[in-house]
Order: structure tokens, then C-alpha cells, then sequence
């Protein structure tokens, strides 16, 4: 990481030389915990123990070169379809071509937007204030626009790409592996972060509804997959203190007051090549810097949790309305599993297909066809928030 961290225009201020000297230090200690590598299995086909035990220690582990490059330009293709149907500004029931934009019909929550190097969250009350420190806010360049949309949700209605990767066979093994074969989805979403513009995510633990039950784990909330169209940096990409999803609920305020910056010494990067996919734990303290660099980031998230974390659960009220999740809400969110399987079983013949065990203990079939593309609008009504 010798090159400058700062994009044309944009000015980091008298902190660069320490942000440049972290990102190097981090950089390195991330690459020394040994939580990488392809997605290995055994002789009987379950995931590697060895995976197991260093996501397990750490709280994240690099998958990589899962997807292959015809896998990467249809993911592409569909990211760039996404970027010119946004609205022209926040609001705006049109594209800049007048088109209607992405989500300007939808009744769930899409579209997220931020000042460009901003912090949106941090430091606020928003996602029931679990981002309690704001971030430094770099200044943008003088040609950036008022805001950017950095993050977009329910993003399976908007890319056939991204339900596709959902139903990655390796991948959808590795959440049986850590979640259990009865495993349910969490929400999906797209986090954009533009060079020179990206905003950051402040300091949190994902997570609301289980911090005081007796019964929890390191597991508890969940993960998410990440999946890197161009690969991420320290510069750009999200940072993890390891180990930290088997501490409970963390004052953060206090790691960064402690720190006297918000740089925590002892958080790292997760580093990864186009087509890597890590795999994160909802209860580690993590989040990214402004993206100052260079460097394109486009993140893939979708996230997994045991059905006994969600079954008879109050929602947490973060990614949808509350409710009760009962047994039909949870099949009726599951679906989306089955057209994933489907709609990659037409793409990818020669894989082998994943068999969800609760869909197959009931005998259902789920086709990915016309009448399903327009049953998904809004489906992240239903996301399994906890």
C-alpha cells in the first residue's frame, strides 16, 4: 500500500500520513491471522474444519476466488444497469433519463443516500443507535454531487446476477455449515463505494433483539456474505476487530475514546481479489472508512441466521416493521432460496445444485420464472431482522 489514499480533489487533511501508516499496519495484520483461502471441503463433502475454526476465532474469513469471471461480468452488467436507473436526485421519481428510477415504486426501504465521504449514521440515533461514534468526514471534491446512494436493499428484485450468487451451492453449504442445515435468510443488499466519494459505515455491531438472552453465542445474529465485484482495500473496504463477536455487546464509544481516534488499533481490513467472498459475523465491531481512494468498491451482502435466533422472535425493527416471526413468515421469506437455487441451475448447468433441506422436506419446487420475477417486488417486507 505505497500509493496515496486520497482520489483527485479530494482532501484528507493533516491525518493522511496516520491514516496511510494504519492502513499499512492493518493491512499486515490481516494477512497474518490465517483466515483465508479457497472453499475448501472433505472427502464427504462438508466444509472444512479448518474454515470453521478461523471464522470461528476471528469472526470473518476470506473465501477466495468463488466467482469466476463470466459470474463477474454478468454481475457487472447488472450493477451498471442499477447505477443508471437511480433517481436523479433523492426523491426523484426519475432517472437522469426520465425513465422511472430503481425503487421509486417500492413500499419497502431501497435506496440509502449520504454525502459524498460523509457519515451518515454514525453518531446518530438511526438503526437504533448502534453506530454511537461519527467518523471523520473527509472533504470531497469541489465536482461531487450534493449525495450519493451508497447502500441499496432488497436487491434480489433489482438483479437476477445477485439472486443468482445467492444460490451459490458452495456458499449456501457453508451457511448449513455454521447456521445449521434449517438456516433462514436475513435481508440482501449492495453497498457502493465510489472512488473519491463512498461514505462510511460508523463503528457498529449488527444485532438487536438477543444481547440479554441467556442463550447468547458467538452466532446468535447471524452473518453476511460479501462478495467483491472489484475486490476491496484497506483503503476502501470493511474493517473488523477479530474476535470481538464473542464479547457481548461492546461499548464502542469507550474502544474509540480509549483509542483517542476513531482508527481502532486493534481492528483489520478485510482484503479481497474480484470474486472473493467473505463471510462476516453480525456481532463483530466493524464498519469502513470514507472511501478517499482511488478504487471502486461494489459489495454483494446477503446474510443467513439459525432458525431457532428467528423462530417466535420479535423483529428488530431495523430492516422492516415488527412483527412475530412464525413458521409462515419465515417459509414465505424463505422463497427467495428456492428461486436463487433455480434461477442458478439455468445459468450454471454443470453445478450441482443445493438441496435446502426445509424446502425439500416439504416437497416444494420453486421455479424462477416470469410470474416470480414480479411476486419479488417488495419482498424485503418480509427481511428477518434481529
Amino acid at each position: 500500500m505505497n500509493k496515496p489514499i486520497t482520489a483527485p480533489g479530494v482532501d484528507y487533511g493533516p491525518e493522511e500520513a496516520a491514516m496511510q501508516a494504519y492502513l499499512r499496519e492493518g493491512e499486515r495484520r490481516a494477512f497474518a491471522l490465517g483466515n483465508r483461502g479457497p472453499l475448501r471441503v472433505t472427502a464427504e463433502g462438508k466444509v472444512h474444519p479448518d474454515i470453521l475454526e478461523a471464522y470461528g476465532r476471528c469472526g470473518f474469513y476470506v473465501f477466495e476466488g468463488v466467482l469466476g469471471p463470466e459470474e463477474l461480468a454478468d454481475i457487472e452488467a447488472d450493477i451498471q444497469d442499477i447505477q443508471g436507473r437511480l433517481p436523479s436526485e433523492r426523491g426523484s421519481p426519475v432517472d437522469a433519463r426520465g425513465r422511472p428510477a430503481l425503487g421509486a415504486d417500492c413500499a419497502a426501504p431501497t435506496l440509502f443516500w449520504a454525502r459524498p465521504l460523509g457519515d451518515p449514521m454514525g453518531g446518530t440515533r438511526a438503526a437504533n443507535g448502534r453506530h454511537p461514534v461519527k467518523m471523520f468526514e473527509p472533504k470531497a471534491s469541489s465536482d461531487a454531487p450534493q449525495e450519493i446512494v451508497y447502500l441499496i436493499l432488497g436487491t434480489l428484485q433489482f438483479s437476477e446476477a445477485h439472486l443468482r450468487l445467492y444460490g451459490h451451492p458452495g456458499l449456501l453449504a457453508v451457511a448449513a455449515a455454521v447456521n445449521g442445515d434449517d438456516f433462514v435468510p436475513f435481508n440482501e443488499a449492495i453497498f457502493i463505494k465510489e472512488p473519491g466519494r463512498g461514505a462510511s459505515v460508523a463503528w457498529h455491531q449488527d444485532g438487536v433483539t438477543h444481547w440479554d438472552s441467556p442463550d447468547l453465542d458467538g452466532g446468535t445474529h447471524g452473518f453476511n456474505f460479501m462478495a467483491q465485484l472489484y475486490g476491496c482495500t484497506a483503503a476502501n473496504g470493511v474493517w473488523v476487530v477479530p474476535g470481538s463477536h464473542k464479547l457481548g455487546k461492546v461499548d464502542i464509544k469507550a474502544m474509540v475514546s480509549a483509542a483517542g481516534t476513531e482508527r481502532l488499533p486493534d481492528a483489520v481490513p478485510i482484503l479481497c481479489k474480484p470474486g472473493d467472498v467473505a463471510i462476516t459475523n453480525r456481532q463483530t465491531v466493524h464498519g469502513s472508512f470514507a472511501n478517499t481512494s482511488p478504487d471502486w468498491r461494489v459489495t454483494l451482502n446477503f446474510g443467513f441466521h439459525r432458525r431457532r435466533s428467528v423462530l417466535g422472535v420479535e423483529a428488530g425493527g431495523v430492516h422492516n416493521a415488527r412483527a412475530v416471526y412464525d413458521e409462515a413468515r419465515i417459509r414465505e421469506r424463505s422463497r427467495v432460496i428456492g428461486y436463487a437455487i433455480d434461477a442458478r441451475r439455468r445459468r450454471f448447468p454443470q453445478e450441482t445444485p443445493y438441496a435446502y433441506r426445509p424446502q425439500a422436506e416439504a416437497g416444494e419446487t420453486w421455479r424462477w420464472d416470469a410470474a416470480a420475477k414480479a411476486g419479488m417486488k417488495d419482498y424485503n417486507l418480509l427481511d428477518l431482522s434481529i
